[in-house]
């Protein structure tokens, strides 16, 4: 599926209202759910970000990426490999994974990912301790957003 025909899709979802909107073409399937909300809680919630989960495209969600904040934290900036669901701990109540002044080591898993259904563990690319959390559990995350400020 191109570019063009994913953008005309997420401009009828915004312009439409419609809470969700699920498309299969062949083999590639895509899925614009308004608000990142189930179709049941976004039809009451107001007009907000759209949310894209492209399995043949990842490249596609990008063009609906939330920008950047204005200033990020010193030191290295961990960012989400993948579009889904940022989750800080292993399942509800859990202790979280890293909390902000924790040592972590390279391969050590600070967060989870869930896309799709499946809950990818995302690891520390760099030894340091973390300084800053920059995403609140359970928010969605675009590819490319900072998670993680590590000094």
């Amino acid at each position: 599926m191109d570019l063009r025909k994913l953008k005309k899709l997420i401009d009828l979802v915004h312009e439409s209202g419609i809470a969700e909107l699920e498309l299969t073409e062949g083999e590639e399937r895509v899925r614009i759910v308004r608000n990142g909300k189930p179709a049941a809680e976004a039809a009451s919630s107001v007009a907000g970000p759209i949310v894209v989960a492209a399995a043949a495209a990842p490249a596609a969600a990008a063009s609906a990426a939330k920008p950047e904040p204005a200033s990020l934290p010193e030191g290295h900036i961990v960012k989400a490999p993948m579009v889904g669901t940022f989750y800080r701990a292993p399942s509800p109540g859990a202790k979280a994974f890293v909390e902000i002044g924790d040592t972590v080591k390279v391969g050590q898993t600070i967060c989870i990912i869930e896309a799709m259904k499946l809950l990818n563990e995302i690891e520390a690319d760099k030894d340091g301790v973390i300084r800053a959390i920059l995403v609140e559990n359970g928010q969605p995350v675009e590819y490319g957003e900072p998670l993680f400020a590590i000094e």
